[in-house]
């Protein structure tokens, strides 16, 4: 998910009382929210990034390491206020294991939220490289951000106004985006198996469908299916029932010419580790790799390669 969201997460998990537990626990439950998306640096590598997102800092060892690195940047940062003089008053005495339990539930939230949608998430890495897909939410949902934000705001309205259960809020938010969280799944299974009957039906049931949430209309969604050798779309509206594109078109990843490219093409490589639904289109003496995934306008120059012949390609005329 975006960090906008992620940072809403830490927000509201403090606004459910736990700010109460120990100094510097809100700061500590945003930050660890979006800690994992350090790995954001390798943008810097175009195309390539893309390999390297959502994997290292997503996965097992980063998730027990990164919150003891917080933890301990912390402590450092309240004892150096301490000794300067600028410790805010009012703040509450660092409680270390309860900073240390915060820093832990605000990082751990982040794959959580990160395995919801259909980027994908390498949940064991380095010891697998295998991706993950919830296919449950777009990668920004605008409706998460209204109940939680506004959920945070009630909250710290009525905690500045001295209002009793001042918490309330903040749970009611967490539990409606729970609540719309699982009723997103429930549709995304039912456009999933509306989609794989039909496909059944006309003989490929070996095709792998996957269902992805629009912007803003999150009770559609846009089905996307492949087989080995052709892709093609779908639609599906909950209590209207669907459309299937069952014919499709040749997914042109069998052209012999790719072998050997992207053998020669680091961003190539790249680009079809990431690729959960890779189709290659010819452009003149140019192949095309983008992924069915992302093929909206505003989206797919941001998911797409370009690869050419190196100049010692040998393959087949």
């Amino acid at each position: 998910m975006d960090n906008l969201t992620h940072s809403l997460v830490g927000a509201v998990l403090g606004q459910l009382g736990l700010k109460t537990k120990t100094g510097l626990a809100m700061p500590t439950l945003i930050i660890a929210a979006n800690l994992p998306d350090i790995d954001a640096a390798c943008a810097t590598y175009g195309i390539e990034s893309l390999s390297m997102r959502r994997g290292i800092t997503h996965g097992p060892i980063a998730l027990l390491l990164l919150p003891l690195v917080l933890w301990a940047v912390m402590l450092v940062f309240d004892r150096w206020q301490d000794r300067r003089g600028k410790r805010p008053a009012n703040r509450l005495p660092i409680h270390r294991g309860w900073l240390l339990a915060l820093a832990y539930v605000g990082c751990l939230s982040h794959p959580a939220l990160d395995w919801l949608n259909n980027y994908g998430i390498r949940l064991f890495e380095p010891f697998s490289h295998r991706w993950f897909y919830g296919d449950t939410l777009f990668i920004i949902d605008l409706w998460i951000w209204i109940a939680l934000g506004l959920s945070v705001w009630l909250s710290l309205r009525r905690e500045r106004r001295e209002i009793a259960n001042w918490q309330r809020p903040a749970w009611i938010g967490l539990v409606a985006v729970c609540a719309y969280i699982f009723a997103n799944g429930l549709i995304t299974g039912a456009a999933e198996k509306m989609a794989s009957d039909a496909l059944r039906a006309s003989g490929k049931g070996d095709a792998l469908v996957v269902a992805s949430p629009p912007p803003l209309a999150f009770w559609k969604r846009d089905i996307f299916w492949r087989t080995a050798d052709r892709y093609g779309s779908a639609s599906f509206i909950p209590g209207f029932g669907g459309k299937v594109d069952i014919s499709g078109a040749p997914t042109g990843m069998d052209d012999s010419r790719l072998g050997t490219w992207v053998k020669a093409d680091p961003a190539a490589r790249a680009f079809l580790f990431w690729a959960r639904m890779p189709v290659a289109d010819v452009d003149g003496d140019a192949i095309i790799l983008s992924d069915q995934r992302f093929t909206h306008p505003l989206s797919r120059k941001n998911f797409t390669i370009r690869v050419t012949a190196p100049e010692t390609a040998s393959y087949p005329e």
